[in-house]
């Protein structure tokens, strides 16, 4: 199967996080992600989550450096997903594409059903 880049921010507001939930028609509906997108032909990744978060939230981000890579196999795909540190610098949240924003508290993790490629990311969230 071939491989799908995608990238995701890992937003802080103090000492939550920013979660999305996924709308209820696409793969994996309802469940609960970092916001971003795949890398389409000619971005860098940097880019392509700059782009991402203009699309899904009307937000400007300014990417930091790398927080956790992975690469999970879905039923119907299989992506790498390379999740970075990122801060808002212009704009305020919107729903424009999930269903749902979420500012999450490590200790609220367990609360939210998340998409398996999260899962290392989350145990690792839960641990700092």
């Amino acid at each position: 199967m071939k491989m799908t880049e995608v990238v995701a921010a890992l937003i802080w507001d103090g000492e939550r996080f920013l979660a999305c939930q996924r709308p209820a028609h696409k793969a994996r509906g309802l469940l609960w992600e970092f916001v971003g997108g795949k890398v389409e032909p000619g971005e860098s990744k940097a880019e392509a989550l700059v782009r991402e978060c203009r699309e899904e939230l009307a937000v400007t981000v300014a990417v930091g450096e790398l927080f956790w890579e992975t690469t999970h196999a879905y039923p119907d795909l299989t992506v790498h997903l390379s999740l970075y540190n990122a801060r808002i610098t212009e704009g305020t949240p919107q729903l424009l594409e999930h269903a749902a924003l979420r500012w999450v508290a490590k200790e609220e993790i367990d609360t939210l059903p998340f998409c398996p490629a999260d899962e290392p990311i989350l145990e690792r969230l839960k641990r700092i």
